[in-house]
């Protein structure tokens, strides 16, 4: 009958990937060494006219539109055939909004796309207070990431952040205080000058707090960087034998201690693991919103224009997502579902992920799987199950290169 729909196109409705929503909010007082990330110094009026063009840019998204796993559209998606499953605030420090800023940001996203079931916002410690605090959780947020990088006051000092020791510990004790479901700290380590023994004393200090969740980094150099420049000049050296020693310690020493290891870069306690990037890893769904969001939703990735004023003009043109846009394939999806897959502890399907992708050409990473299994980077399960040795997840940049040149070769010798 008209109006409800068939058995099959429930069927397509049912299977439709979590949807998640990252809301980059690009103000930050000042500009760390190490960051690489879009920000800017917000003047006059720049907050509320961000927060308006958010609310016009939400506007703008199909948020009904389902896909399948590869990105094809569905039949019979109706108004509120989906929801965002999870939301993820980033930046730039969010925090640096003020209360009610926060409030109406938040407000505008849930009217949007719905309340997520985890929903995780980033704070710099020293913008936590009870106010801002009391308003995300009023709004439904269930897990606060807290960049500390470090508890060494020399160290935070050489990354250039603008927070002490002391604001960590207030910070995270407000946030205990308030309720939050998921606490997550973030620590960096191989920073300029730091000896294993201060980064043991980082890790010893975190777990001291007992976070539920802890992301350890390793200091990357990114071009148009303040660290850059140092390692241009020589006043910073990198060091591959120390990273990968950092590595190995961290691994053992936060699993020895409960936080087990469920990506390179991430451990939690059990129930605490990070949905929002599981998703994202998984190759599913997201949309962004902000300067710089990147978005994979509706057939298409692509990514905001990492430029506050550009992206007003967008939104106002009635625009979104205009830079670096490709469409979705399969051989797209199904290279970075092993990429990303195999940066996970758990690995990747390979029998699952050829039904989900069918038509992508698998040959080239055929060809190569060997080499990564003899070599003691790779291993395998006879139902066709494939992760990183720990070996492996060392050299996981490098793997996953490879495994990108092999499906990219592929591709140009079908004519892909």
């Amino acid at each position: 009958m008209a109006g409800f729909p068939s058995g099959q196109e429930k069927a397509q409705v049912a299977v439709a990937p979590p949807l998640g929503v990252y809301v980059h909010v690009p103000f930050c007082a000042t500009t760390c060494d190490f960051c690489a990330f879009y920000q800017t110094v917000p003047k006059g009026d720049a907050v509320r006219r961000y927060v308006d063009a958010v609310e016009a840019e939400a506007a703008l998204v199909n948020w009904a539109h389902a896909t399948d796993s590869a990105g094809s559209p569905q039949a019979g998606s109706g108004q509120d055939a989906r929801r965002a499953a999870t939301a993820f605030w980033g930046g730039g420090t969010p925090g640096l909004l003020a209360a009610a800023e926060i409030e109406r940001l938040g407000r505008i996203m849930l009217r949007h796309a719905g309340q997520p079931e985890e929903w995780t916002v980033e704070l710099a410690p020293a913008t936590v207070t009870p106010e801002r605090l009391a308003v995300l959780k009023s709004l439904g947020v269930t897990r606060v990431s807290m960049g500390v990088q470090s508890f060494d006051a020399a160290l935070l000092d050489a990354l250039g952040r603008q927070h002490t020791p002391a604001q960590i510990y207030r910070a995270y004790d407000l946030i205990r205080a308030a309720g939050f479901a998921s606490v997550n700290l973030d620590l960096m380590f191989a920073l300029p000058g730091q000896t294993e023994a201060q980064w043991r004393a980082d890790l010893a200090e975190a777990l001291r707090l007992a976070p539920d969740h802890l992301s350890t980094y390793c200091l990357t150099f990114e071009e148009d960087t303040a660290l850059w420049v140092k390692l241009s000049q020589g006043k910073v050296k990198l060091d591959a034998d120390k990273e990968a020693a950092f590595y190995v310690k961290t691994w053992e020493y936060l699993e020895a201690a409960g936080y087990a290891q469920y990506e390179v870069s991430n451990f939690a306690r059990r129930g605490h693991q990070c949905r929002h990037n599981l998703n994202t890893w998984h190759m599913h769904e997201w949309v962004g919103l902000g300067p710089s969001g990147a978005s994979q939703h509706a057939g298409w990735r692509a990514a905001n224009p990492s430029d506050l004023t550009l992206w007003h003009a967008d939104v106002a043109a009635g625009r979104r997502a205009t830079a670096d846009r490709v469409a979705l394939t399969n051989d797209l999806l199904a290279a970075d579902a092993v990429i990303f897959g195999l940066r996970m502890n758990d690995g990747v399907s390979l029998p699952r992920l050829r039904r989900r992708f069918p038509t992508a050409d698998w040959c080239g990473l055929e060809d190569i799987l060997p080499r990564f299994l003899f070599g003691g980077l790779l291993t395998a399960t006879v139902e066709g199950r494939i992760s990183l040795t720990p070996r492996g997840r060392l050299l996981a940049d490098a793997v996953g290169a490879d495994i990108l040149e092999a499906f990219e070769s592929s591709a140009k010798v079908a004519g892909k």
